[in-house]
């Protein structure tokens, strides 16, 4: 069994996606264990509750590895733990420290609004827009040490229109990301997903 925590920071719309995925039923072997916000406001912690999962909150201005502890231990409060864990940021607005990510190595994934490595950080949607890219999209990767820069576990493509504007391209790639984020979960419950250097092969 694979025990899940969910990281998130607004509206948890992909925390939301991965939890009625795993509610079908359909993957058996992963437990939603905690949901964890970085804002007490936040709208996904409510919905989180609705699928009855644990909340918590650690919203504070520390930085690096001194707040992630705390992250930490709550993961592993509910065993959420290196050897048995998946943690999934959605929609997390902060930077993990070097000591999380090696800690839980190449088990924490992120979802971005762009067919990385082109436009990794904020505003991708309007990147992609200003650079006049005919093709963007999304992409779910597992999480290393640099900025959206870790190994690339799937993408999917969304065109870009003449018309489009910030928000009718974001929210074309936030249906992909709904499609996209759930099934990479299934590929890891499955241990699908080898990685190679730079590469992840799915078996």
């Amino acid at each position: 069994m694979i025990n899940l925590g969910i990281l998130i920071s607004g509206r948890g719309s992909n925390m939301e996606s991965i939890l009625n995925f795993l509610k079908e039923g359909e993957v058996t072997d992963v437990c939603p264990k905690i949901v964890i916000s970085s804002k007490p406001e936040a709208e996904g912690l409510k919905k989180a509750s609705k699928f009855g999962i644990p909340t918590s909150i650690v919203s504070n201005n520390l930085k690096g590895w001194d707040y992630d502890e705390e992250i930490v231990n709550t993961l592993q409060k509910y065993n959420v733990n290196p050897d048995n864990g998946l943690v999934c940021l959605a929609g997390y607005m902060r930077l993990l420290s070097r000591e999380f990510v090696r800690k839980y190595k190449m088990r924490i994934m992120n979802i971005h609004p762009s067919l990385l490595p082109s436009f990794p950080g904020l505003n991708s949607q309007k990147k992609a827009l200003d650079y006049g890219v005919k093709v963007t999209g999304c992409t779910v990767h597992f999480v290393d040490e640099g900025l959206d820069s870790g190994p690339i576990i799937a993408q999917r493509q969304v065109a870009v229109l003449e018309n489009d504007t910030y928000e009718t391209l974001s929210d074309r790639i936030l249906e992909q990301e709904h499609i996209l984020y759930p099934s990479c979960v299934k590929l890891f419950s499955e241990k699908r997903l080898l990685v190679e250097g730079r590469k992840v092969i799915v078996t």
